[in-house]
């Protein structure tokens, strides 16, 4: 198996390939690769505990992640990604929603979910369009959104596409 240094570990999932990349003992960055991409096992144990949480989490939906994360992002984009991971599972806000949560603009939330490094992890699949499922990782179509939409299902939520 041909192994990828820039991650930590790769797994498959029935959403596609993850990358796993760590700084230290924490969690910075979560991937989606193509289909294709080898698997990689965990290299340290601390790798070894993000695979076992997301396998947990892809087995019950319900399971809440425990692994330290370090997501580099601004003091705003932090505070985003701390309210999205207050958001239980099975459960959506829409953007704006969650911006009157914390005294800001759809748009602003919309563009810190967009550039969450840890999705799943932090569950930014949870913010939906006012009028639909709105973006995912950017995309407004694709892939990305059928990952949203897998994501969402796999939780328990009705979702329309």
């Amino acid at each position: 198996m041909t192994t990828n240094s820039a991650y930590q570990a790769v797994i498959a999932a029935p959403l596609g390939r993850v990358g796993i990349r760590m700084t230290g003992d924490t969690v910075s960055t979560l991937d989606y690769l193509a289909a294709d991409a080898p698997e990689q096992p965990p290299v340290n144990e601390a790798a070894r505990a993000v695979v076992a949480q997301l396998e947990a989490y892809l087995r019950d939906p319900r399971y809440r992640f425990t692994v330290p994360l370090a997501p580099a992002g601004t003091a705003f984009q932090q505070r985003v990604w701390a309210a999205l991971r207050e958001i239980p599972p099975g459960t959506v806000l829409t953007y704006g929603e969650l911006a009157r949560q914390l005294d800001t603009a759809a748009r602003a939330i919309g563009g810190a979910c967009r550039t969450n490094p840890l999705p799943i992890l932090i569950p930014c699949h949870r913010v939906v369009g006012r009028r639909g499922l709105g973006g995912y990782a950017g995309a407004v179509t694709g892939d990305p959104l059928g990952i949203k939409c897998w994501l969402l299902r796999h939780e328990g939520v009705d979702v329309d596409r």
